[in-house]
């Protein structure tokens, strides 16, 4: 039988007195009588809950906590600049950080992962260069209670709900119509310049989960525009150096191109490299689009050498993810639609982009974010996503890619999508979403 909360088990944070001796006791230097007790009743409430459901107590980190973002690698600048905006999150919410560079292998990725716990770190975020590890990554995270988040890259069908609630995020961009937008300005533009033509497309790494979604929106796409045809396809592995050799390659099997679809800015800008070497003027002879918003993407599209990209912001998922570690390391806890999350990305050209510049380019040293509002803990009635956040769809995400032998739907998503969890959980999210993510800052 479930016991009821008795709230006599709660300290009482309304005495100035209480409040001091707590604060007295724990490491709080630093930390405002605000945070300390939106963190102290997030504790109370966890422990409290643990109690009454006869589980073991439930660890409240403190502010002081680490957390850790291990980068597949660091010659990549979407990688570079979400770790810049890692750094300013975690200070802002109190946190020592440290940045690894996995150096593109998989096996270095879990090294790390390893050496962190018994270091006793207890936030990790994996921006993996593949799925291989996350498994066993997971699985050190749940042995050893580190609380882990997952971008991007992921083993197909494995969610969070197959490893333990340490695992408490994947969540990517909807890459799927992402990448149908930024194909379709390009598909679009190449028609009515050049009547039509061949389009060739540097992807990111074989295999990669978000590069195959992206190739499916990009392959929807070209039905709308029959004049035009995808006629080759290399791998630049998400990378610049890799995609202007690609892009080399290409062009010596096909001369007549007009248009490139780059998987990725990073990729876009070994493409125009190579284009400029063959004697080729991009955006004049050639039309290239990307993806990601990166500076170099947006300085492109501004220089007129880039068409478009989908702008998910490097720092927006940096600044989504620590706001999340934040929370569960001090007692919050998600319902099963927040661990799996989607969000929004805004297809941009030479239209739009001098907002997403003076945002998060040219901003003169002002962060892009209210780095405290995605904090629940923090701000319990105000948290703003600061974007367009859903639940993402399995199905969508990982469509044409054959389940596992054996594979199940995990009871909890499928609890979540049947008994309304979903719809009331994309409401909230949209209800709570008020400073806009294609706008000013919300610190200017």
């Amino acid at each position: 039988m479930i016991k009821r909360l008795d709230p006599r088990q709660f300290p009482d944070f309304t005495s100035k007195r209480t409040i001091d001796r707590h604060m007295d006791r724990l490491d709080s230097q630093g930390v405002s009588r605000r945070d300390f007790l939106s963190i102290a009743s997030a504790g109370a409430v966890a422990g409290a809950t643990a109690t009454a459901l006869g589980l073991p107590s439930v660890a409240v980190a403190d502010p002081s906590g680490k957390l850790v973002y291990l980068a597949w690698t660091t010659r990549v600048e979407y990688m570079v600049q979400a770790g810049a905006v890692f750094e300013a999150a975690t200070k802002a919410l109190g946190l020592s950080y440290t940045l690894l560079d996995g150096q593109f292998d998989s096996q270095r990725q879990l090294n790390q992962t390893e050496t962190e716990a018994t270091n006793g770190t207890k936030a990790i975020v994996l921006h993996a260069s593949d799925g291989s590890a996350l498994k066993r990554i997971s699985q050190i995270a749940a042995d050893n209670q580190i609380y882990f988040a997952n971008v991007w890259a992921t083993l197909p069908w494995f969610t969070p709900f197959e490893a333990s609630d340490y695992y408490t995020l994947y969540a990517v961009p909807e890459e799927f119509s992402a990448h149908r937008g930024v194909t379709v300005e390009l598909l679009k533009a190449v028609t009515e310049r050049f009547g039509g033509g061949s389009i060739i497309d540097v992807t990111g790494v074989p295999g990669f989960s978000t590069d195959t979604v992206r190739s499916r929106g990009r392959d929807d796409a070209f039905k709308d525009f029959p004049k035009t045809k995808l006629v080759g396809e290399l791998p630049g592995n998400f990378n610049r150096e890799d995609s202007l050799k690609a892009t080399e390659d290409l062009l010596s099997r096909h001369s007549d191109i007009v248009g490139v679809v780059a998987q990725n800015d990073d990729v876009a800008q070994g493409v125009i490299a190579a284009l400029r070497a063959a004697g080729l003027r991009p955006g004049e002879d050639v039309l290239v689009v990307g993806a990601d918003g990166t500076t170099e993407g947006a300085n492109a599209i501004k220089a007129g050498q880039q068409l478009a990209t989908s702008a998910n912001s490097p720092g927006y998922f940096a600044a989504l993810f620590a706001g999340r570690l934040y929370d569960v390391t001090h007692g919050w806890r998600p319902r099963a639609a927040e661990r799996l999350l989607y969000w929004r990305s805004v297809t941009t050209t030479a239209d739009n982009v001098d907002i997403y510049l003076n945002r998060y380019v040219n901003n003169n040293g002002v962060e892009p974010f209210d780095y405290r509002k995605f904090s629940r803990v923090l701000h319990p009635d105000d948290w703003d996503p600061q974007n367009e956040v859903f639940p993402l769809d399995i199905d969508q995400e990982w469509a044409g890619v054959p389940k596992p032998e054996g594979w199940q739907y995990p009871p909890a998503y499928l609890e979540a999508k049947n008994n309304g969890e979903w719809e009331a959980v994309t409401q909230e999210y949209r209800d709570h979403y008020q400073i806009p993510f294609f706008g000013p800052s919300p610190n200017v």
